[in-house]
């Protein structure tokens, strides 16, 4: 988790893998980790609640991030804005872990171990609020950017997505300070753009096929 913060600190493309697989990941594992322990009622309600305030705050996260446009693909990056809800989300975590254990001393293990699930739902939310802005914007959001050269893995879902949005003219603009959405013409230069972009990564996979 450190490793994804410190990266999305300095910048990366947008990919929606590493926004939705990692966090899904680690809500499963939460899961998992809890469905040992017998939780009564007290434990369920700090649960739900750290949950959604996990949820509440990373959302928030997601509308912090700046996105901007970097060689045709979305940039995110963190802004101190997220980093600060970040440490608030943290700080309410320990603190509820710390209320639960001192409310009920044998549901201290259940809350500690309840960290993945409200981290990954937290990262969840903030992945799906920030893949729905950058839908939007005139950057192409790519499923895995490619390493060493190689071409970026699309998704074929939210390729149509991105194109749906070009066609009715709905936009959000990839860097800051940008209006939304200004007409058809604008909408379909856009989807020309996406298709370029995809026919680039297509003869360079062709060309090392």
């Amino acid at each position: 988790m450190c490793y994804v913060m410190v990266r999305r600190m300095m910048g990366e493309p947008a990919e929606a893998k590493r926004m939705l697989i990692l966090p899904a990941v680690l809500s499963l594992v939460g899961v998992s980790n809890l469905s040992g322990h017998h939780l009564d009622m007290v434990a369920i309600v700090f649960l739900v609640a750290t949950t959604g305030v996990s949820i509440l705050l990373g959302v928030l996260r997601g509308m912090s991030i700046r996105l901007s446009n970097q060689d045709g693909l979305v940039f995110m990056r963190y802004t101190w804005v997220t980093v600060a809800l970040w440490v608030l989300n943290i700080v309410v975590k320990i603190g509820a872990n710390l209320v639960l254990g001192a409310v009920d001393s044998h549901m201290s293990d259940a809350a500690s171990n309840s960290l993945l699930l409200t981290v990954g739902v937290g990262m969840l939310a903030e992945g799906l609020v920030v893949l729905g802005r950058a839908v939007r914007t005139d950057s192409r959001v790519v499923w895995a950017a490619g390493k060493d050269g190689q071409p970026h893995t699309s998704s074929p879902f939210i390729d149509s997505l991105q194109e749906r949005f070009a066609g009715s003219g709905v936009s959000g603009g990839a860097s800051e300070g940008r209006g939304s959405g200004r007409g058809s013409g604008r909408g379909s230069g856009r989807a020309s753009m996406l298709d370029a972009l995809r026919d680039a990564d297509s003869r360079q996979d062709h060309r090392r096929s």
